[in-house]
């Protein structure tokens, strides 16, 4: 019941946040290159263009990120594979990130990573492995999982 709202809300910052981070880091590329500034003797227009790649790979990995949450809204389906190690990476960058920003920025960029850790979570929580379609306690569909098993019948007194 929760499962498609959560998904598409972590779907949505995603894909907000992708965007953000790679409109931070290539404004922040201009600046360095309008600046034509040395910190400790590096080479200014090599820290622009690595501010500005730096951005375009972390937004496109936030992108990929908010692409597999879509993938769960629009199918129902647990993430499998790739897409589970993502969104798990996804959830340690944003702690990582939230810790960060509590000393660096504040307490409300905590707050907001926090948010978006505690989504990312509960997206990952709430496909639990059930039966796919079923209430919890109901046999699979046909021909979607293993037959139902039996129990074994109770021994007779002779």
């Amino acid at each position: 019941m929760v499962r498609r709202p959560v998904a598409w809300a972590v779907a949505l910052v995603l894909f907000a946040e992708a965007l953000g981070i790679a409109a931070v880091n290539w404004f922040l590329g201009v600046v360095v290159d309008r600046q034509d500034m040395s910190l400790a003797g590096l080479d200014p227009h090599m820290m622009s263009v690595s501010s500005k790649a730096g951005g375009v790979v972390f937004g496109l990995y936030f992108a990929l990120c908010g692409l597999t949450a879509l993938l769960v809204a629009l199918r129902d389906r647990a993430p499998a594979g790739a897409g589970k190690v993502l969104l798990v990476s996804a959830a340690v960058v944003h702690a990582l990130l939230g810790a960060f920003a509590w000393g660096l920025i504040g307490w409300t960029a905590f707050l907001f990573m926090v948010a978006v850790l505690a989504l990312i979570v509960l997206l990952l929580m709430t496909y639990d492995g059930r039966a796919e379609g079923g209430a919890p306690g109901t046999a699979p569909e046909s021909g979607t999982g293993s037959p139902p098993v039996t129990p074994p019948a109770a021994p007779t007194a002779p």
